[in-house]
């Protein structure tokens, strides 16, 4: 005994005893629930994804020159260009055409008309190299089956060339002196449409030379077939009786048919160039716009069914948990009913019932529809952590202190089941925009009317366009596949976070 305490003293009232320092200050829930979400990278990365996905969708029709529903009759399924990018090789509006003879020599012929502004006199060398002839380089020739081709590097939106309108005197009038203004070229020579070969391309205002077997022709009636000899082409313009050019065909007493260059064309009506950075769908409006409104869409179905649902859930499902015995059991009986109810089958009900009747708008239907049964699953774990927490003692000693049952369910109880329930329900987000896709996609609703869109009804246009026109398809695809997947990597953090079991964990 005498050697125990000759280990031990006894310490006095006021004695320091160690310089050592304890923190005990206490670490709120949703303070732990985010220390531990921030050390998911995963996680993180994909809140991140997202964040940027709604900034674009914000920002996009902010910067854009086109609206929504911008529609252009020329400018159809262009591929991506963007006149900045483009100067240092990106989203140049390129694309890859095997070009035969006839086709190589067409596509040059729209440079020369470019160069030959007044119907004068065409220059080969000039022609090839103008600002905008359509093919940017081209391969070797090489030969299939006896005939020549090249890969040419094709300029979409140049392809395009020349259109016929027929418009006002005073319009007519407009153009001539915006071109004596700006120095802009807008209105080239009229062509003898009755001189061209194929009748299926009267209308084609590209076509301002002599064909003869779709080759070029030149003054003695002779094909050409090499690119250097394009000087020698017969043009086709139509000219007064002292052979001068016509810049205009008079269609009736105040209305002329004109040839203008579409680029310029353009210029002049917008005030800047064609820009379409994702490019253009099949009605030639601006898919990096549309997509931008898709996403808002999307996202705002989403959000707007995972808040009705989780609201109508929490308290159908606290209900059922709380009070338990036969009110339990009827409601369970209901929502067994509900959830065997195919949602296929729910959605085309609602458009038939609703939508085709015009009852209701497409995206109030579409939330209905995910709102009959949605709210079953959240109800499903409140009703579960309610059975878990409600005879604990805490809940028992706010009984006895005389707490109402609505107090215990919604003060004591439901803020333990917070964070289970927000994370499952936030996993639902996405699964209700993959929905949306699938019915768009499937045709049984379409959000496509007037300035609105949605991913599903993006990913249905492009999707009949896939083999030959994929940027249309690709932009919804990728955002799709991105929203899939940074959701999932999100909910999975909140579910962590929020796990009461890892609550002061490290890792």
């Amino acid at each position: 005994m005498e050697n125990i305490n000759r280990d031990f003293e006894f310490a006095q009232k006021d004695a320091k005893i160690t310089d050592l320092k304890f923190d005990t200050k206490p670490i709120g829930y949703f303070k732990d629930a985010w220390i531990r979400f921030r050390k998911s990278r995963a996680a993180i990365a994909g809140a991140i994804v997202i964040i940027l996905i709604v900034l674009y969708a914000i920002i996009m029709p902010l910067v854009s020159s086109h609206g929504v529903d911008t529609t252009d009759g020329v400018y159809q399924y262009k591929r991506p260009f963007d006149a900045n990018l483009a100067s240092i090789g990106l989203v140049k509006g390129t694309y890859t055409k095997h070009c035969n003879d006839r086709a190589y020599l067409h596509l040059q012929m729209i440079g020369a008309a470019y160069e030959d502004y007044n119907g004068e006199s065409i220059n080969a060398e000039k022609a090839i190299n103008s600002e905008f002839n359509p093919i940017r380089g081209e391969s070797e020739p090489y030969l299939v089956n006896g005939v020549r081709y090249r890969d040419c590097e094709v300029q979409d939106y140049y392809e395009s060339g020349f259109r016929y309108y027929q418009i006002t005197v005073d319009d007519y009038e407009a153009l001539r002196s915006y071109e004596a203004k700006t120095g802009l070229r807008l209105l080239y020579p009229m062509v003898d449409t009755t001189l061209v070969e194929s009748a299926m391309n009267t209308n084609d205002a590209n076509y301002w030379y002599l064909t003869k077997s779709g080759y070029p022709v030149d003054q003695n009636g002779n094909a050409i077939r090499e690119a250097k000899d394009l000087g020698k082409a017969q043009d086709i313009y139509l000219r007064d009786a002292d052979g001068n050019v016509q810049f205009y065909q008079i269609v009736a007493s105040n209305s002329v048919k004109v040839r203008i260059f579409y680029w310029n064309y353009y210029f002049y009506k917008t005030g800047h160039i064609p820009s379409f950075l994702m490019g253009s769908d099949d009605q030639g409006r601006d898919i990096a716009v549309r997509l931008a409104s898709g996403i808002g869409l999307s996202l705002i179905l989403a959000v707007s069914t995972f808040a009705i649902n989780f609201v109508l859930g929490a308290i159908y499902g606290s209900i059922e948990g709380y009070f338990g015995g036969w009110a339990d059991l009827i409601m369970e009986r209901i929502t067994d009913i509900l959830v065997d109810i195919p949602f296929i089958i729910l959605a085309s009900i609602v458009k038939l019932r609703f939508i085709d009747t015009n009852q209701m708008s497409p995206m109030m239907a579409l939330i209905f529809a995910f709102v009959v049964t949605g709210w079953i699953g959240p109800a499903y774990r409140v009703r579960t952590q309610f059975y878990r927490f409600k005879n604990q003692e805490y809940v028992l000693a706010a009984r006895t202190l005389g707490a109402g049952n609505a107090r215990i369910m919604y003060k004591h109880i439901f803020p333990n089941t917070l964070g289970t329930i927000i994370t499952a329900s936030v996993l639902t987000i996405p699964g209700t925009i993959f929905s949306e896709s699938m019915l768009s996609y499937l045709n049984i609703v379409s959000l496509n009317s007037g300035d609105i869109t949605s991913l599903g009804t993006l990913l249905s246009t492009g999707q009949q366009y896939m083999v030959s026109f994929p940027h249309m398809i690709l932009p919804p695809a990728i955002v799709i596949s991105l929203l899939m997947i940074s959701f999932n990597l999100f909910g999975n953090g909140l579910r962590d976070a929020f796990n009461p079991s890892l609550r002061g964990a490290e890792e």
